[in-house]
């Protein structure tokens, strides 16, 4: 196995099983980050993650960390919470918003660099990449966003400012996109985070073959219209 240089002529992928073992996943740098190969990318279940003054580097891990919408884990005390919450959940209302706070909230430093938000704010506009804001009163708190593949959501970050709102953002979306049949969520990596909500790990042979299924399968156009959703 070996990392393949891409080249900005084509925006050809190899095979995701060519990725390296070590860094998991890893499997070529290189070429740019057009609508059209950010979405070559995601359509074979590869995705870019790089920081700043590196490469672009892109990315197909094994295993790969998947959330099914029906299983999300609502904990007691987060079911008390939303039952009374103070939030109000919105779809596609502030996108660039939504991913500049993900930018922001990164003790550690950021992948989401200027040229991920440009190239993330130009699917939105083609109408690839959403976003789930969660507000109190006006000010934004939580969110998540990522792009639809049919009825597969391939979730790329979220952040929170208050109790649960990132909590609050994907037991939302989960219930919204179960309404207009979505099937599944990719959540990329496994952490704590997104493990204590219901995300397991799965091998990325299991991965492809439900991206294969479920991107096909072409949502309602008004799964994705800008609304309030709780």
């Amino acid at each position: 196995m070996r990392l393949i240089q891409l080249s900005r002529d084509s925006i050809a992928f190899p095979s995701p099983e060519g990725a390296l073992r070590e860094p998991n996943g890893l499997l070529a740098l290189g070429g740019d980050l057009s609508p059209a190969r950010l979405l070559m990318a995601y359509q074979r279940g590869i995705f870019p993650w790089f920081s700043p003054g590196d490469p672009i580097l892109w990315w197909s891990p094994d295993p790969r960390a998947v959330l099914f919408p029906d299983q999300f884990h609502l904990s007691r005390s987060m079911k008390r919470f939303h039952r009374n919450s103070p939030y109000r959940v919105t779809l596609n209302h502030a996108f660039e918003r939504v991913i500049s706070e993900c930018a922001d909230d990164r003790d550690e430093g950021t992948w989401i660099t200027p040229e991920i938000i440009d190239a993330y704010k130009r699917l939105h506009e083609l109408g690839h990449a959403h976003s789930i804001e969660v507000w109190e009163d006006k000010e934004l708190v939580g969110g998540v966003y990522g792009v639809a593949q049919g009825s597969l959501f391939c979730g790329e970050s979220m952040f929170s400012r208050r109790e649960n709102a990132s909590k609050t953002a994907l037991l939302v979306f989960c219930q919204h996109f179960l309404s207009y049949g979505g099937k599944l969520i990719d959540c990329q990596v496994l952490n704590a985070h997104t493990a204590s909500l219901g995300a397991i790990e799965i091998p990325r042979r299991e991965y492809l073959e439900h991206l294969s299924t479920f991107r096909p399968q072409h949502l309602a156009s008004y799964c994705w219209v800008p609304q309030i959703l709780s």
